[in-house]
């Protein structure tokens, strides 16, 4: 019997447990093994703790990720969190930080800043959650940090401040294999999450990105979008006709939620950029593409090709083919044939999204657009 897969939590939530552990041990002055904090998700979890270490005035410590059952860039990553006492500037306004009165008395905190350090990027492009020149600490890890702070260094009006910084030490490293540059987040990785929890094998990471990109598009005035399901499509699209880097977004397998997304946002003609094989199970109406989602349907292929009565020789290939690649070499991207499955692909785009209107761009495998109906 196949056993059931772990959660693990966001790197939200492992920089929160961090900075309680570094507000705790400032406090207390003595190390601290382990914390509990209360997630948005609504429920309590407790965090090992390492690299411990405190002064009078700073401490320091780090928690390890745990994607659980699904793991991500971030899986394994150190996420440090420094807690130092400051004092606060004549005519200090604190920028996005809890205040208010609380237990204790002279030495105690008036307010907690957040700021990132290594490996943290920050936001460059409108429209994410942040805004540009702001550290890419989104807002619900931002409140975390600041009442589990709260939680073990109770804030009181004083002279004193609070100053949390949160950093990874690999971030940038690790941002090079997510698509934080082309979301205008430059120098390292996302502070993210909004349950503190991360599901296994959901596909929530993904369409969080589509829907932050669709929002640095919108922002950045992009008249439409390509959606890409993959990267050799994009750069033929690209390749193809040019536009800004915000109009191309990587939706990968998950059409229909990036269909449904480009509505909310206004983006009523995006276009598809997709090979053969995708673009016949776009137009097969399934909502996720890939492979464990969906299956290739020649009959339904066939039928469409018979419909519009295309040549004999066409009818035989679709017949006995095994891949719709060998479909697409051996027709040599028949065009009649692309525009009956772009059609159908535009009807399964209005079921996911009415009223919706899809272009589509189809690459060969050499990275040209062979077929476009946009």
């Amino acid at each position: 019997m196949r056993k059931p897969l772990r959660t693990g939590y966001t790197t939200g939530a492992c920089a929160a447990a961090a900075a309680k552990g570094a507000a705790l041990m400032l406090a207390r002055q003595t190390p601290v093994s382990e914390v509990t904090i209360s997630l948005p998700a609504g429920v309590a979890a407790t965090f090992p703790l390492f690299g411990q270490e405190y002064t009078p005035g700073s401490a320091a410590c780090f928690v390890v990720k745990d994607a659980g059952d699904d793991p991500d860039v971030t899986n394994g990553a150190e996420v440090h969190a420094k807690v130092t006492l400051v004092p606060s500037p004549p005519l200090f306004r604190p920028h996005r930080v809890l205040q208010g009165e609380g237990r204790g008395g002279d030495g105690v905190p008036s307010a907690i800043i957040i700021t990132g350090g290594t490996g943290i990027g920050k936001a460059t492009k409108p429209g994410l959650a942040i805004a540009p020149g702001e550290w890419a600490i989104n807002p619900v890890p931002r409140r975390m940090i600041t009442e589990a702070v709260a939680d073990a260094y109770i804030p009181h009006p004083s002279s004193l401040i609070l100053h949390v910084v949160i950093s990874i030490p690999d971030g940038e490293v690790r941002a090079m294999k997510t698509l934080n540059a082309r979301l205008g987040i430059v120098g390292g990785l996302s502070i993210l999450g909004t349950s503190g929890i991360v599901r296994p094998i959901s596909a929530k990471a993904w369409t969080d990105t589509i829907d932050a990109a669709l929002d640095v598009a919108r922002a950045c005035g992009s008249a439409t979008v390509v959606l890409s399901t993959g990267r050799t499509s994009e750069m033929a699209a690209q390749s193809f006709r040019p536009l800004p880097e915000e109009a191309f977004i990587m939706m990968g397998d998950h059409v229909a939620h990036a269909m449904r997304a480009c509505l909310e946002r206004g983006f009523d003609h995006p276009v598809i950029a997709c090979q053969f094989a995708k673009l016949l199970k776009i137009a097969c109406s399934h909502e996720n593409t890939h492979a464990a989602a969906s299956e290739l349907d020649m009959s339904r292929l066939r039928q469409w090709a018979e419909t519009a009565r295309l040549p004999a020789p066409l009818l035989d290939l679709i017949s006995r083919a095994h891949t719709a690649r060998e479909i697409a070499l051996e027709s040599g991207f028949d065009t009649a044939l692309l525009e009956i499955v772009c059609c159908q692909a535009q009807s399964a785009v209005l079921n996911h999204a009415p009223g919706l209107h899809a272009g589509f761009q189809v690459a060969d495998y050499g990275g040209n657009i062979v077929y476009h109906s946009d």
